[in-house]
């Protein structure tokens, strides 16, 4: 290779690292996108209406334990020849790879209605049509890109275009809505103000996803990346978890600019994005429902690829998004969400308590799955935990289990 050629090839290579950066960006994205869901903008509405910035520390603290568990997934992942529910079968058996394969399922499951009205109502009061008509386009959307040639690269492509979307639209409500940053300061310190507890301990189970994080090891093998990868991956999985903690953050800093001021308190971030109208228009409402759209949509198809994958990997079926048997599991999740969505126009109270009751037991477990596995020398090798790893995962599981604990205060009484 003669040195004109040696020149033309670096000048490509410098071309496509943009690229490159963007689309590696994959995994990570995909697994903030659908945490960061209709139910994690209405908490950061919520919080930011009543409470202004004073408990931003909970979701610094949330986001921080979230990128902890995700980098672990993601060396799992690179490291395991194996899915982590079949490491998990080698290690423990057929029942705890099915505990955690029929729980991920239910519990995805039980909260997909909440991402089918999200996406069918963002449209809708922007439209005009219906909220039930769009429940059913959206759905009917999210099961046609299922059956693309690679779905993954579909759905890695799509996450990137719609957090993308997220950031344009949050950004541009936050610009105009003019927040002082003097409020930053006053969210750095460790306060707890009267009736505030609920609402930090939703933010946190809603933002610190054990189950999101735990499907990063099946994305990062979905990608195809192996352990030359793993310096781009590792950092990668921070990257995509600080995108979500900045996007919670520009829609508590909205509220808090907007709302809070004049003393209304929201219910829903679309409530939020109606309140913008007789503040600065319809072209307000227009763009933050862009917004919402973008969260209750990657939700929906995410968190519905979730509970599919697992499943199918729990059965012995594989885990790989091509397949017919997760594609039929996750239509399976899809269908639910969407007959849940139209019937009752919300989960029902009996469905929330189921999904509480199984993430008492499934969550922690799950956490623990991956705690241990990230320790296991004979699959991990090199990648194996190191002792800041354990120390911060040994936190989150705490913090697990003090969430499941109120959970089961909250069933009983």
């Amino acid at each position: 290779m003669d040195g004109n050629t040696r020149i033309a090839d670096a000048k490509s290579t410098q071309t496509k690292k943009p690229l490159v950066r963007l689309t590696g960006l994959g995994p990570a994205i995909i697994t903030a996108a659908l945490v960061l869901g209709p139910g994690s903008l209405t908490l950061s509405t919520k919080i930011g209406a009543v409470y202004g910035l004073s408990l931003l520390w909970t979701l610094l603290a949330a986001i921080v334990l979230m990128m902890v568990f995700t980098e672990m997934s993601t060396r799992i992942g690179l490291a395991s020849k194996d899915s982590f529910i079949v490491s998990v079968r080698k290690k423990w058996g057929k029942g705890a790879s099915l505990l955690i394969g029929i729980g991920a399922f239910l519990v995805t499951a039980s909260f997909q209605s909440g991402n089918a009205l999200g996406s069918g109502l963002a449209i809708a009061s922007v439209t005009g049509l219906p909220v039930s008509f769009w429940i059913l386009v959206t759905t009917g959307g999210a099961i046609f890109l299922l059956f693309a040639k690679n779905f993954y690269k579909v759905l890695e492509r799509m996450m990137i275009l719609l957090v993308g979307l997220m950031l344009f639209s949050f950004l541009t409500t936050l610009v105009v809505s003019k927040p002082s940053l003097q409020m930053l300061s006053s969210g750095l310190k460790l306060s707890l103000p009267e009736g505030s507890m609920p609402l930090v301990i939703a933010l946190t189970a809603t933002t610190f996803s054990i189950v999101g994080a735990c499907y990063q090891s099946y994305l990062v093998q979905e990608k195809g990346w192996g352990l030359t990868d793993a310096n781009q991956a590792v950092k990668e999985s921070y990257a995509g978890i600080f995108i979500l903690g900045v996007i919670s953050l520009i829609v508590m800093m909205s509220a808090a600019s907007i709302l809070l001021p004049k003393g209304v308190t929201v219910d829903s971030a679309a409530e939020m994005g109606m309140s913008l109208q007789p503040l600065y228009g319809d072209w307000a409402v227009i763009i933050f429902m862009l917004g919402l759209f973008g969260a209750s949509f990657s939700s929906l198809t995410g968190n519905a690829a979730i509970g599919g994958s697992m499943l199918a990997d729990s059965l012995g079926k594989g885990s790989k998004l091509n397949t017919a048997p997760v594609r039929y599991l996750i239509i399976a999740v899809m269908l639910l969400g969407a007959v849940v969505a139209l019937a009752f126009g919300q989960a029902p109270l009996e469905m929330i308590i189921f999904a509480q009751a199984i993430t008492i037991v499934v969550v922690p477990f799950i956490g623990f799955a991956l705690f241990m596995v990230a320790n296991d020398a004979a699959i991990m090798g090199k990648f194996k935990n190191k002792a800041i790893h354990n120390v911060l995962a040994v936190i989150g599981l705490i913090i697990l289990l003090l969430l499941a604990g109120n959970n089961l205060y909250q069933m009983i009484f």
